[in-house]
Parts: C-alpha cells; sequence; structure tokens
C-alpha cells in the first residue's frame, strides 16, 4: 500500500476539485482521500493550498548552467509500463497534465522501466508539453555501439531528437557510456549528462566518479528521511564538484507511508506549510540544499497533485529538519 488513507471530510473538500477538473464527476472512494492529515482541522490544509496559490514552484539552478529547475518532477519506474489502451493511460495523462500545469517540468524514464520511455513519448506529444518539460532518460546497456543504439531508440521513443538529459543508469559500462556522452554533449543531441544508482552501497562509488570526471552534469541517487547515508556519502561531493542531484525513491516504494499509517503528520508540519506525510516527506529531502529535484514515481493523479504541494511555500529549516529526524527516528 503506497499511501495511508484517512477518511477526512476537510481532504475531500481540498482535492475534489482537481478531480472534477479532470473527470467531470466526483468520485466517492479512497483513491480520493490522501495521506495523513493534521488534527488541528482546517487551517493548516488551506495553508498548503494557500502556499501553492502564492507564486510558482521553488526552483533550484541546475549548477553547470544556472537553468532553473522545478524541484518536485516525476518518475516512470514501474508505473508508466503500461499498454496502448487508453484506460491504463488515462491517469497517465492526468498524471503529466497536473506535473506541468503545477511548474514542474522533469519527467524521468529509463529503457530498463519496459514501455516507459514509449508511454512518456506518446503522452507528451499528445498533451504538447514538449516544449515544457525536461526529458531524462537513461542508457543501460554495455558496449560502445549498443550504446549509441539504445540511446537513439530512446530519442525515438521520446519523439525528441534532442533528449534534455542522458544519465547512465546505474553505472552500467559507465567509462564507456559517459565517453560516448560527452560526444553526444558537443553535437548538440543531449543538454546534459550524470550518472545514477538507487542503492546505498552505491554511494561512495558515485562520489568517486563525481570527484574524478570532470563535466558531469547531474547525479542521482536514492534519498529519503528513511534513507540518509547519501547526506555524507554523495551530497557535499555534489555540492563541492557544482553537479545537479536528482533524489529517486523518496518514499522507499511505499514503506515509509506504511510505516506512519494511522499517525496524524504533527502539527507543527504547518510551520513549513505542510499538511500530508508525502509533503512532509519531499519537504525534508527538498530542504537540503544540494537537492536539485525529486521525482516520486506515481501512476495516481491525486498522488501526484498531493507530491507538487511540497515544491511550494515554505521549506523546514536546519533546526526543523532535524525535529523531522527526530520525530522520525522515534516512530
Amino acid at each position: 500500500m503506497r499511501r495511508s488513507n484517512l477518511a477526512a471530510s476537510a481532504f475531500v473538500a481540498r482535492d475534489c476539485f482537481a478531480v472534477l477538473a479532470m473527470t467531470g464527476k466526483l468520485k466517492t472512494s479512497r483513491r480520493l482521500l490522501l495521506r495523513g492529515f493534521t488534527s488541528a482541522a482546517m487551517l493548516p490544509l488551506f495553508a498548503g493550498m494557500n502556499a501553492m496559490a502564492a507564486g510558482p514552484m521553488i526552483t533550484r539552478p541546475i549548477p553547470s548552467s544556472g537553468e532553473a529547475m522545478p524541484v518536485v518532477g516525476c518518475g516512470t519506474s514501474q508505473v508508466f509500463d503500461v499498454g496502448a489502451d487508453d484506460g491504463a493511460r488515462a491517469p497517465l495523462k492526468a498524471v503529466l497534465r497536473q506535473l506541468v500545469e503545477a511548474g514542474g517540468r522533469m519527467i524521468d524514464t529509463s529503457p530498463m522501466y519496459g514501455r516507459a520511455e514509449a508511454v512518456t513519448g506518446d503522452l507528451v506529444a499528445e498533451l504538447g508539453l514538449r516544449p515544457r518539460v525536461f526529458l531524462a532518460t537513461k542508457v543501460w546497456t554495455s558496449g560502445k555501439e549498443r550504446g549509441i543504439a539504445q540511446m537513439r531508440r530512446s530519442a525515438e521513443l521520446l519523439r525528441s531528437p534532442v533528449i534534455d538529459l542522458i544519465q547512465v543508469h546505474n553505472l552500467s559500462d559507465w567509462r564507456t557510456q559517459l565517453a560516448t556522452l560527452r560526444q553526444m554533449k558537443e553535437r548538440g543531441q543531449v543538454r546534459y549528462i550524470g550518472i545514477t544508482h538507487y542503492t546505498t552501497g552505491s554511494l561512495p562509488e558515485l562520489a568517486r566518479i563525481l570527484e574524478s570526471e570532470p563535466g558531469i552534469d547531474f547525479v542521482q541517487c536514492a534519498y529519503s528521511l528513511g534513507t540518509r547515508a547519501a547526506e555524507t556519502a554523495l551530497l557535499p561531493i555534489a555540492a563541492e564538484r557544482k553537479v545537479a542531484v536528482i533524489v529517486n525513491r523518496p518514499f522507499e516504494d511505499g514503506d515509509m507511508f506504511r510505516r506512519v499509517r494511522g499517525k496524524p503528520v504533527p502539527e507543527w508540519a504547518a510551520e513549513f506549510d505542510c499538511t500530508t506525510w508525502a509533503q512532509l516527506f519531499l519537504k525534508y529531502i527538498l530542504a537540503e540544499p544540494a537537492v536539485t529535484a525529486a521525482i516520486p514515481a506515481t501512476a495516481n493523479p491525486e498522488h501526484m497533485a498531493d507530491d507538487l504541494k511540497a515544491g511550494f511555500g515554505r521549506l523546514p529549516d536546519p533546526q526543523q529538519r532535524q525535529r523531522i529526524r527526530q520525530f522520525w527516528d522515534a516512530l
């Protein structure tokens, strides 16, 4: 179960408008009830809405260029691996529409994710979103020629001759693929290049590569309130080397929601415009200055709307982050 759903009429009132806009009707089901809520009634809930209305999503500059990147994006692992039928794709289309309407840009995918690249490319084209999104994919193979062929195929599936970011997925044959990516960047076939992994054990190797290899624009890693090793093993090096950081698995595949199931979000979370567990988990990550963007993966439009709220309003300061850590560790 990815999210804890607690019945609260205030939550239905807050989010049914987004559902009505997408579907034309209000569905009464647990899918409308977002994760966790503060027991201090309505004011903290509307604080999150007001934060979104007050201005654009928070952005961070990509260090190598200064280009502004909105801090909440969208991952596609597993959830975008669907067929061509409209029923499977309709919620994904709504997810991408919500992302862009809220000011988000980054969509991260990979050849490793089955049909996700093709689905992403199709939906971005159908919605006419290409000028407004930042497409990130990966190369996940060994050998120079196979790497070139795979990246060419990714460009075809994404319907984009120039891809914003290509990353070496899980450091697969990274020396070979990084050399190819540098050449592609020089030729204008890709705007940024990077490296990725999802395990804690890979963090030291990611850091060593950043220290030894020039010209890497992005590093992607797993980082969450529950798994904080990146805070010491990688993020300081990324900041020092001026490398943008993308955070994957911010909810640890839903495990974090299971841990707080049935528990209300602390009332003090309203101090940084936070009303749900998803927002608390994401705001903790986004308050780390080295982080450029987080990419929660979802096929649920209501969850996407909730996640996006983390990119608005105040972020926790260092003292509040420490309080969050202490709270989590005591659960």
